[in-house]
């Protein structure tokens, strides 16, 4: 590792890794291929692509996908100013022009013409057409493209067709193993391990419940959310109470049945 690899990684985001992606990552990008990562919310899919993204010295342009998200939207359109119409990128054209790596967020929410525009992007072609201006971006070697989706969230209405997911090498996401989560914890929220240990082993009993109806369960996101909350003073059940329970239901009796659990594991309401 040569002297701006280090520090490379010195300015990068902290990230815990889990099994070989950082690896993975980095053949991907050596070998110019797409990115697809799979995990549900919290998980840490975005702070990787950050972590990753720093670590190979690459600028990184996010996107955070929407139903009304447009292709336009993406590759950019023609704006009325002073000097008459221009031209103006969006996020994809201008990843593409500076080599940056693209990252979009919750794929599946975009409209589903929308993710065609990749296609050409995301196979041997590495190229943008821009219609509207008859270009053809050919993407230089440090462009990157990469983008996420929760598949807990799919149905047949939010799904990337098989023509678009499989033009992707793919990653899936879990929530950490415990000893790794631990560990995000203590850098992420500055706290003591036997702090990080009862909101780890709270996390773990919270997501084995099955008979509650919760689009999602407790992610590491929210344990980090809940330790700092205890570490700038709050209550330790107060903290869960607010930064896991009520995040995770408006329901008043699941949230009362989750409360029992957390009671359960920490064994307090102070």
């Amino acid at each position: 590792m040569d002297h701006s690899e280090q520090q490379h990684l010195v300015n990068a985001p902290f990230y815990a890794e889990q099994a070989g992606e950082v690896a993975l990552f980095e053949h991907a990008f050596r070998q110019r291929l797409p990115v697809l990562i799979k995990g549900p919310t919290g998980c840490g899919k975005t702070r990787f692509v950050e972590h990753m993204a720093a670590r190979l010295g690459r600028p990184l342009i996010t996107v955070s996908c929407h139903d009304d998200l447009s292709a336009a939207d993406l590759v950019g359109r023609h704006l009325i100013g002073e000097q008459g119409t221009v031209w103006a990128d969006g996020p994809l054209s201008r990843a593409v022009r500076s080599g940056a790596i693209c990252y979009l967020d919750e794929v599946v929410e975009a409209r589903k013409d929308t993710t065609v525009v990749l296609h050409p992007l995301a196979d041997d072609r590495r190229v943008l057409p821009i219609e509207r201006t008859g270009e053809q971006l050919v993407a230089p070697p440090g462009f990157m493209l990469v983008v996420s989706y929760n598949p807990g969230y799919q149905n047949l209405l939010k799904s990337l067709k098989p023509s678009t997911r499989q033009r992707f090498v793919a990653l899936t996401f879990g929530y950490p193993a415990p000893d790794v989560e631990r560990g995000i914890v203590v850098a992420e929220a500055g706290v003591e391990p036997a702090l990080a240990e009862r909101l780890v082993t709270l996390a773990q009993a919270l997501r084995r419940l099955t008979d509650h109806d919760l689009e999602e369960t407790v992610s590491t996101r929210l344990l980090v959310m809940a330790a700092r909350l205890v570490a700038s003073g709050l209550p330790l059940h107060v903290a869960c109470r607010s930064a896991i329970v009520d995040a995770l239901t408006d329901d008043f009796d699941t949230a009362a049945a989750l409360d029992e659990v957390v009671v359960a594991i920490l064994g307090t309401r102070t």
